[in-house]
């Protein structure tokens, strides 16, 4: 198995996070890649210390998550070329000892299988109600799956197939990847193994809105991008955002009077114990709550998300990356 996977992962001031990953996939597979982003931090020292190949990218680029596993996949490549299945990892996550030899079969066994996918799990939730939020999000149905995630188990010979990440993303690249696999007659799955800790170290609001900013952008840009083609990719869940996100509040606004702004005021939390009710979230009340609370509240950062995607696209100018850590 060591020879026929490798590894690539990219990460940005992980630091100690970034060891643990690391030395978790040193001991699965022979050829790991590390990706640095112009980390200030000594990540770039912990990787060399743990002999792994580094890719320092060049910083007169724009970073991106898409860039950074595009070019350690190159570098894997050129380094082993022979290897038929690489594991991306995000920098923040620790893989599961058990995690391949469980995904590797699925691809070796289903030759119109390119990407494998397991469960998150969310190291510390219990820091914050933003962390559990995170753990209630990689809660993911098993079975064939539309996208993946940034850990995921890839055939090599689909990824190059399909040139990859598209680098110009700062948001919403392996969904959009994904679309271009299907396209192409390529499957997804998820299986019911656990893949990867995650820490998402999100302790305040504003880290989580600007998450829920970014998930906005990622929506605008991949239904700009694929949303005329038969997979209507994101456009129900733009089109759903514009609505509770812009259009309902800008409806409160001008309405002038007053009985009817409390009576439109009072659709947000019927919708709030809508989503409670019928999610598939299988929590307490206390997660399911808050889980119902958030989806509603989202609407207004990832509106903004969608609008800053437009202005740039409007005004010709390159999107910059939105980091929440």
């Amino acid at each position: 198995m060591n020879k026929m996977i490798g590894a690539v992962v990219i990460g940005r001031n992980e630091g100690d996070r970034l060891a643990v990953c690391l030395q978790s996939l040193l001991v699965q597979v022979d050829t790991l890649v590390y990706v640095d982003s112009g980390s200030t931090d000594h990540s770039l020292e912990i990787a060399e210390k743990l002999a792994v190949t580094v890719v320092n990218l060049d910083i007169s680029i724009p970073f991106t998550a898409a860039r950074a596993r595009n070019e350690g996949f190159a570098k894997l490549m050129q380094v082993s070329p022979d290897i038929q299945y690489v594991q991306f990892v995000d920098g923040d996550c620790e893989v599961f000892s058990d995690w391949l030899p469980q995904a590797l079969p699925c691809l070796m066994e289903n030759e119109k299988l390119a990407v494998v996918c397991g469960q998150r799990k969310e190291r510390y939730p219990e820091k914050s109600v933003y962390n559990r939020l995170c753990d209630i999000e990689w809660d993911t149905p098993v079975g064939e799956a539309l996208t993946c995630g940034g850990d995921a188990l890839i055939r090599a010979a689909a990824f190059d197939g399909v040139g990859g990440y598209d680098a110009s993303l700062i948001a919403g690249e392996e969904p959009e990847m994904c679309v271009r696999l299907r396209n192409s007659g390529w499957k997804i799955s998820r299986i019911d193994a656990e893949m990867t800790w995650h820490d998402a170290n999100m302790t305040d609001f504003s880290q989580w809105w600007k998450r829920a900013a970014r998930s906005g952008h990622a929506y605008a840009e991949g239904a700009w991008m694929h949303g005329q083609t038969s997979q209507k990719h994101w456009v129900r869940e733009v089109r759903r955002n514009w609505f509770w996100g812009l259009s309902f509040p800008v409806l409160i606004m001008v309405s002038a009077i007053w009985p009817t702004m409390v009576f439109l005021l009072l659709i947000y939390p019927i919708q709030v114990f809508r989503i409670y009710r019928h999610s598939n979230v299988h929590r307490d009340f206390k997660d399911r709550s808050a889980f119902a609370f958030f989806c509603v509240l989202a609407n207004l950062p990832i509106m903004f998300g969608q609008i800053k995607f437009h202005s740039n696209r409007l005004m010709g100018s390159k999107s910059q990356l939105i980091e929440y850590k």
